[in-house]
């Protein structure tokens, strides 16, 4: 692994979280103490119990009860939420947690537990028998405003490399009934104390391996493309170089020896940079407006494809065809990923990307990353991935919701509902996507 990478990322996590992360190698021990911060009593909530495959993780569970006993914790246990975080676990969890008044939960498992987790403590604080209130951005801290209360902490041990769920602001709840991901934005709900050991990546399912790592290069992708003129735009550069880099270098070598942990720490640390990338924030000092990172298209097409294809597969499917959409606008972008690609061996040699520009530039790194996907056994396309045609129209139906403008308003170009862009701009888009011809791209 580029060692330079490895050493960046670690410093950029830990100069973000501080004393409020503890990752790599033996961390999980770390839960205890962290839990015991808020208190004496826990309520741990643990995917092994709910997600399929899970059984890896049950050594590493007994580490967390161990950390906490030692710090005189005492706890319950609830099981976790299956995968995309369905709204029927975040009720269940909910419950527990107003049965057994915890002083904290800890959540033990990857993005779904946690996301679940994170809706969970706020809804059993609050009282709250439906979600539906808490969807789109800062609705939780305007309730906790409103009755004086804040959401039970979360410390998120977590377990799969992927979401970043255990760093952000987000939780991302499936509503069965209509197959789609609706989403709760808040910083009240980012954990206050973290612990990521990246030791238990090694015995996942392989397939929730690739889906975490190429989620993990779609957060820095989308919000490096939606950064042009932001204050923030260096910081999410070197985020997304030393993620991607770790990412794309780690993967192929994590396929041909799923046990060797140096590539998994490699995986673990860039996915951890695309938790970070989400999060990004900076004041601009011309205006003395907070810009935020956020991703877009990708993301917002991935939550209606959860009956067809994983969150990181959706990801990157759209990604490459998003790249070509907004080529304009992301040239300086694009010559980063550009270069990062033909290093790792997915761009020819004797491509200048000094003298490539425009749609000519899109187009060569977004064959890049359909070939950097096709390499580790994912879809290049929707129509490859069983995803009917007609599922397209409920995309752009479903893009339009109100809760979810936040993804429109973060694209480089963001699409304007009212004009019509999701219909002139996305729509043919998505359709490059389902067939491959990136000529239908406006």
């Amino acid at each position: 692994m580029s060692q330079d990478y490895k050493e960046m990322g670690e410093k950029l996590l830990k100069e973000w979280k501080g004393d409020n992360y503890t990752f790599g190698e033996g961390a999980l021990g770390a839960a205890g103490g962290y839990a015991a911060r808020y208190g004496k009593k826990a309520l741990v909530v643990a995917a092994e119990f709910g997600e399929p495959g899970g059984e890896w993780l049950m050594p590493f569970m007994r580490e967390v009860a161990d950390g906490l006993d030692s710090a005189g914790v005492s706890f319950s246990v609830e099981k976790g939420a299956r995968p995309n975080a369905p709204r029927e676990d975040v009720y269940r969890i909910a419950m527990s947690v107003a049965k057994s008044k915890p002083d904290c939960i800890v959540a033990v498992g990857g993005g779904s537990t946690i996301d679940a987790c994170k809706a969970a403590s706020a809804l059993a604080v609050f009282d709250g028998n439906d979600l539906e209130p808490y969807f789109g951005v800062d609705t939780v801290s305007a309730i906790a405003a409103e009755e004086d209360r804040k959401p039970i902490p979360v410390v998120a041990a977590q377990t799969a490399a992927s979401s970043g769920a255990h760093l952000t602001k987000y939780s991302n709840i499936t509503d069965p009934a209509t197959g789609t991901k609706k989403l709760i934005v808040d910083d009240i709900l980012v954990p206050p104390a973290a612990v990521f050991d990246y030791r238990t990546t090694a015995g996942a399912p392989l397939a929730l391996t690739l889906d975490g790592a190429l989620d993990g290069i779609a957060h820095c992708w989308e919000v490096f493309m939606g950064a042009t003129g932001k204050s923030y735009y260096d910081e999410i550069r070197n985020i997304t170089e030393a993620a991607t880099r770790l990412i794309v270098e780690a993967l192929p070598a994590v396929l041909a020896n799923p046990r060797e942990m140096e590539p998994r720490v490699a995986l673990g640390i860039g996915t951890d940079l695309g938790g970070y990338a989400i999060m990004v924030s900076k004041q601009n000092p011309a205006t003395g407006a907070v810009e935020k990172g956020g991703t877009n298209g990708g993301h917002l097409g991935s939550f209606q494809l959860i009956d067809f294809l994983s969150h990181g597969r959706a990801c990157a499917v759209l990604n490459p065809y998003y790249t070509v959409l907004f080529a304009d606008a992301i040239e300086a972008q694009n010559r980063v990923m550009g270069r990062i690609f033909q290093d790792a061996g997915y761009v020819p040699g004797d491509i200048d990307f000094g003298s490539l520009g425009g749609r000519d530039l899109a187009e060569t790194v977004a064959l890049a990353m359909i070939d950097f996907s096709e390499s580790i056994g994912f879809p290049a396309t929707l129509k490859e991935a069983g995803v009917p045609q007609s599922q397209i129209d409920i995309m752009i139906k479903a893009s339009k919701n109100p809760q979810l403008k936040m993804k429109l308003q973060n694209m480089p170009c963001p699409l304007n509902v009212e004009r019509g862009e999701v219909e002139s701009k996305m729509a043919p888009t998505l359709r490059a996507a389902f067939t491959g011809d990136l000529t239908l791209i406006p």
